[in-house]
């Protein structure tokens, strides 16, 4: 329960677990108490994949360091090589099935699926761990994931793929996005 004054009465909300207060300083409002409760999402989002995705379903994931930490980028020569190399491993061991994989400086795109019997959040979180421990890479917590639905496959795919491959052009880090050496692509 939350005591929330209002022009000296006090209000009383009642909340889930799965709401948490907000600070309201930048909005204008009678409200004096300086939280109040957001609702409509969990506190912490979960990426289990639901048991009604088709199997082999393809996911964009965006992975981003953590910015609050002062880090090599991930298109440092042995950095970019070592993840890569990891990338392929997991594929090798059927961890995912890479469609897409490109590395800028401070984030990753990539267009995966994953095997029937693993988990989208184990598969990362390894990976991710991984890279923790033996390249001292700081991950941002938490990930970006958007499953491409099957009318999404044809022109909105092909849309993504571009998008990926020309963030470096847009970043301003090569002139061309075949001139990017931190990619892999596989063709599905």
């Amino acid at each position: 329960m939350l005591d929330v004054k209002l022009g000296g009465e006090a209000a009383l909300f009642w909340h889930r677990p799965t709401e948490r207060p907000i600070h309201l300083e930048a909005l204008r409002s009678s409200v004096q108490n300086q939280s109040m409760l957001y609702r409509g999402f969990a506190s912490k989002l979960h990426h289990e994949v639901p048991h009604w995705v088709e199997t082999g379903a393809l996911f964009h994931i965006r992975i981003a360091l953590d910015g609050k930490k002062e880090q090599r980028p991930l298109t440092a020569f042995s950095l970019g090589k070592s993840l890569l190399d990891s990338v392929r491993f997991y594929e090798t061991e059927q961890r995912w099935q890479i469609t897409l994989f490109l590395l800028m400086p401070d984030h990753l795109h990539a267009l995966l699926s994953f095997a029937p019997n693993e988990s989208m959040s184990s598969v990362i979180g390894d990976w991710k761990h991984f890279h923790k421990r033996t390249t001292n890479i700081l991950w941002q917590e938490g990930y970006f994931d958007h499953r491409l639905r099957d009318d999404e496959r044809g022109e909105q795919l092909s849309a993504k793929l571009n998008y990926i491959r020309h963030n470096p052009v847009v970043a301003g880090l090569c002139a061309r996005a075949e001139d990017w050496p931190w990619v892999i692509e596989r063709s599905r």
